[in-house]
């Protein structure tokens, strides 16, 4: 019976000795003694659940694919990840197009992947079929989504949709910027203070509002995506309908940093002041959002506007999927975050909402046997050339981060180690009944 041993492995919310056996991919005991691999002072994290990657696969494969995307996560200590609906042409709003998308991936994961359903106008009427087929909830926008074949909801057709999932009792993720409120921008186009105020804090703060009173009526679980801002994170909190996410950009860089023409940093919602950058991470100690996910998107260099640093132009999404753990580590153990929290926001709480919690998230008899091995005293200096992501573009470029991936096991194999990804090993998922 294969086993590993670490000085310090997370388990419910702590780290201590242990010695973890498993047999044909699962956890089958957890206690004390040798072990085929012992890992010394290394630390011994359930492998982590993405629940938010855009793999743009099939469609826009040019952009980022099942094959890279996910040696990428596996690379970075991620065991599990759930795709997006979107940018993938076409998107995933049909039990048609989840099949073409899963038709897609076949053969090409290097870790375990679930899929995310989109609603769009006129597309509520595939959600009950969707959800059989075992997507593990939707993704609808309220503003433009920057893609025209996923455009957004009309708040009567949120609604609409929310009293259908909440039927169904999967939760809706939403994209929550008030369209009223996004601008246009027109004057310096390199300039990114001018992108920052095309998209204020009050568009998302407005929209989470709204989407609490709608989820209050409808009775939905209602999650919402890459919170940017303390005042989003706020009224989350105040919602007994709502959860939330952030991401490592939000919570590593600020918007004084970021200089005229630098799109690798454009996002949407794009990274403010470092004032929300420290709200988030008090939102986070505190609950009021209860995970940190990567939102990778990438794109080529000619559609993020590298070489004319045009913000008004270029694609708003960042590649980081591989880098999410050191991020995270680097500005969390700054602020005296342990890995113990990182375990929650990183593996655990993306797990549940993906109805995946009943096997990933966490090292426990009975789960998958997925952990990362991470040398959380080592450092590496990031250049986007040494990535698995498809394109090199990343605004990590030249930072040292905190932490190694030493290896990455999904299932009780190795997937990753000493830098090489043995691909192909994933499963394809559904959404468990928890």
């Amino acid at each position: 019976m294969p086993t590993l041993r670490s000085s310090r492995v997370v388990l419910g919310g702590e780290m201590r000795p242990a010695t973890v056996r498993h047999e044909s991919g699962v956890v089958v005991e957890i206690g004390s003694g040798t072990a085929d691999e012992d890992y010394g002072d290394l630390v011994v994290m359930p492998g982590l659940v993405d629940s938010h990657v855009h793999v743009n696969e099939p469609g826009r494969a040019d952009w980022e694919g099942f094959g890279s995307a996910t040696k990428a996560a596996a690379a970075g200590g991620t065991t599990t990840i759930v795709d997006m609906p979107l940018n993938s042409i076409p998107p995933t709003v049909s039990v048609d197009a989840l099949a073409r998308k899963r038709e897609t991936a076949s053969g090409k994961i290097s870790v375990d992947t679930a899929f995310w359903g989109g609603i769009v106008p006129g597309s509520a009427g595939e959600i009950g079929g969707m959800v059989e087929a075992g997507v593990s909830g939707f993704k609808a926008f309220m503003v433009d989504s920057g893609v025209e074949e996923f455009p957004p909801l009309e708040l009567t057709e949120l609604e609409a949709a929310m009293l259908i999932v909440a039927e169904a009792g999967v939760p809706l993720l939403l994209h929550a910027e008030d369209p009223a409120l996004v601008f246009d921008f027109d004057r310096d186009p390199q300039s990114y203070e001018a992108y920052l105020a095309s998209r204020p804090t009050d568009s998302e703060a407005f929209a989470v509002e709204v989407a609490g009173e709608l989820a209050g009526r409808s009775g939905a679980s209602v999650h919402i995506l890459h919170v940017s801002s303390g005042e989003g994170a706020e009224r989350i909190g105040a919602s007994q309908w709502l959860t939330g996410e952030t991401c490592p950009h939000y919570l590593v860089f600020c918007a004084e940093e970021i200089g005229a023409g630098a799109t690798p940093f454009k996002c949407a919602p794009p990274i403010r002041d470092a004032n929300h950058r420290e709200a988030l991470w008090a939102a986070l100690d505190a609950g009021l959002l209860n995970m940190v996910v990567s939102d990778h998107s990438p794109a080529p260099a000619d559609i993020k506007e590298i070489e004319s640093g045009d913000f008004a132009r270029a694609w708003g999404g960042i590649g980081s999927l591989q880098l999410r753990l050191q991020a995270t580590w680097t500005a969390g153990s700054a602020r005296g975050f342990g890995l113990e929290r990182l375990a929650g926001w990183l593996s655990t709480n993306p797990a549940a909402l993906a109805g995946l919690g009943r096997r990933k998230g966490a090292i426990a008899e009975g789960m998958d046997a997925d952990f990362v091995v991470f040398d959380p005293d080592g450092s590496e200096t990031i250049y986007g050339t040494d990535l698995f992501h498809r394109h090199p573009i990343t605004p990590y470029e030249g930072m040292t981060l905190r932490g190694t991936v030493v290896k990455t096991v999904l299932r009780g194999q190795n997937v990753y180690s000493s830098g090489v990804v043995s691909g192909g090993t994933g499963l394809m998922l559904e959404r468990y009944d928890d």
